[in-house]
């Protein structure tokens, strides 16, 4: 996957849980209409949504755009070659690095929901 060291001209990724849209943007050189455009192309792009539809991305996500970013504008490859090169990258990931993703992800949530109730209380 493209990292910042691998790719001189975007800005190191900050240690941040979620990004805006507007961040993305600025650290990936890609606009947000873009951005957006490209939830609709690739299936593994899935920022999280909250109030309002507002777009919430993740570290994970910030790579993967870097990624297609690189593919298809530094590559060349076409949305259908960039699916199709993504597709076998994860075709690649075992079931267990799923499963300890996905269970990342709920404590991820579960602490999030913590938060929230205790600052409800």
């Amino acid at each position: 996957m493209l990292e910042a060291s691998n790719n001189n001209e975007l800005p190191v990724i900050p240690a941040k849980r979620y990004f805006t849209i507007g961040e993305v943007s600025e650290l990936c050189g890609v606009k947000p209409h873009v951005l957006r455009y490209w939830e609709q192309e690739f299936s593994q792009l899935k920022p999280v949504k909250r109030r309002g539809n507002r777009r919430y991305y993740q570290r994970h996500d910030v790579v993967l755009i870097r990624e297609i970013r690189g593919l298809l504008y530094e590559q060349g490859f076409t949305i259908g070659g960039a699916k199709q090169q993504l597709g076998t990258d994860i075709k690649a990931n075992t079931t267990s690095e799923k499963q300890s993703d996905h269970k990342q992800l709920v404590r991820e949530l579960l602490h999030e929901l913590e938060d929230l109730k205790t600052l409800l209380n």
